[in-house]
């Protein structure tokens, strides 16, 4: 019998010797499922997510225990690896489906993807990691943003959902996520993660088990609950496995599953992931002062579009202080930005906030601050034919501000968001949360892309989804 987590640690204490530690690169003795693999970022979700019908507390599955860890694990040396940080974390319940098998195989076959996403996410991935232990989450909870958003701070879906961890407005509201012209929280990858994780936390409690909470995440918690009272009505089993579910929440956990299996053993599926260090990428800094984004990267010595990748709830060329507000930088980058801020003789913006009056119009406000109309729109976050009349805000050059330009934004890596599948009628998508519907059309048929430009440069393409 393989000794229990608590006789090594005793062991261990006895002794004073530490057990071997395995290397970086073997395997953690988590048994990989047989042929898995993972698949783009969920599409937007399909239910209404209303108050969950009432469920008998007797008959909700239990909670499935975190399996014991491999003998030979060394409890006293943190590793090196992140992943292999992430691996010994591993305690949900491994499943082999075919789902699984072919999420592992769009996976497999797609490095590149990989490649890109792992890239973004070696920026976020300790900080979410270590939010996740300290609440004794299973850590697949951290790869959750991989099949959500593919690490992407600025992804945007047709449901209007949000981040890395995708919050539809009002669920950002109701986790404590502010938005507003200047700041929108959902993409804030410090505030969005503990909001996740609140919410993740609420619905293990309200379900017992980590499947049909990440089940719930995906398509609401009302309409799991009911799923759930409709099972037990029938006499059914009410597990996650036996739900009725759509196609997308049916193939949630499988995602999981496949990225968690390919992150457990790469090379069995062809692919080497790039190696991310087990210590701090960012550290967080505070000002009270309006600062413009270019100038706050520069001050920091940090290319622009690092910054804006740290900081990607910033949506304006400026960003506003409300009393006190926090920014990431890389960790060697703190004191140099506290440093020049505090040394900086030079106006720290050069745009300022303008009301529109009645009977105004951009052209005029444009000309009048001597700017275009083009430069006026991407400032104020104006694409497409908005309407934008009196009260609206537009952000002008600042009096006495020098060249009035743009900062020179680059584009973050794109999202992909997908439409969902045809379900023959109009589908309540709620994203996270469950409290607030948004009627969404169903289609499969392929469209063009389109592309939206947002005030800091960034864009994203929503691309329609192909049927599974």
């Amino acid at each position: 019998m393989r000794p229990s987590l608590s006789v090594l640690l005793i062991a261990a204490a006895v002794t004073c010797v530490s057990l071997p530690a395995i290397a970086d690169d073997e395997s953690t003795g988590a048994t990989p499922v047989a042929g898995s693999e993972s698949a783009p970022p969920p599409a937007v979700p399909d239910s209404s997510g209303a108050n969950t019908a009432e469920i008998p507390s007797a008959q909700i599955p239990a909670a499935v225990d975190r399996p014991q860890l491999p003998a030979l694990m060394d409890l006293t040396t943190a590793p090196t690896s992140l992943w292999q940080r992430i691996r010994n974390g591993f305690g949900l319940p491994d499943i082999a489906t075919p789902l699984v098998r072919e999420q592992e195989e769009w996976f497999a076959n797609r490095p590149d993807y990989i490649a890109r996403t792992v890239a973004r996410s070696s920026r976020y991935l300790y900080h979410i990691v270590e939010e996740v232990e300290k609440r004794g989450m299973p850590s697949e909870i951290a790869l959750l943003p991989i099949i959500e958003s593919a690490y992407n701070p600025v992804a945007y879906s047709r449901a209007h959902a949000s981040g890395i961890w995708q919050f539809i407005p009002s669920t950002g509201k109701l986790y404590g996520l502010q938005q507003n012209f200047w700041y929108d929280g959902r993409r804030d990858v410090m505030a969005a993660t503990n909001a996740a994780l609140d919410y993740l936390e609420k619905l293990y409690d309200m379900f017992g088990s980590w499947d049909l909470a990440l089940a719930a995440y995906n398509w609401g918690e009302g309409a799991v609950g009911r799923a759930i009272a409709k099972n037990l009505a029938r006499g059914l089993p009410a597990d996650y496995q036996n739900l009725t579910m759509p196609n997308e929440t049916r193939y949630y956990i499988p995602k999981l599953q496949a990225v968690k299996n390919i992150i457990a053993n790469p090379a069995r599926f062809g692919i080497e992931l790039a190696e991310i260090p087990n210590q701090p990428y960012f550290v967080a800094v505070t000002t009270t002062k309006h600062i413009d984004v270019k100038l706050a990267a520069r001050l920091a010595d940090v290319p622009i579009e690092e910054f804006v990748s740290l900081n990607p709830a910033y949506g304006r060329p400026v960003i506003r202080a409300s009393g006190e507000q926090t920014l990431l930088l890389p960790t060697d980058k703190a004191d140099t930005f506290r440093s020049n801020l505090e040394n900086n003789e030079q106006p720290l913006v050069s745009w300022q906030a303008y009301k529109l009056k009645a009977g105004d119009s951009i052209v005029r406000v444009a000309a009048r601050h001597g700017i275009s109309v083009a430069q006026l729109k991407q400032a104020s976050g104006i694409s497409g034919k908005r309407r934008v009349g009196p009260g609206s805000t537009l952000l002008v050059p600042a009096a006495g501000s020098a060249t009035p330009h743009l900062p020179d934004l680059p584009a973050l890596p794109v999202a992909v968001a997908k439409a969902p599948k045809k379900s023959g009628k109009y589908a309540q998508a709620s994203r996270k949360g469950g409290t607030v519907k948004a009627a969404q059309t169903r289609k499969t048929a392929k469209k063009p892309a389109t592309k939206k430009t947002a005030a800091n440069g960034t864009r994203t393409i929503v691309l329609a989804q192909k049927p599974r």
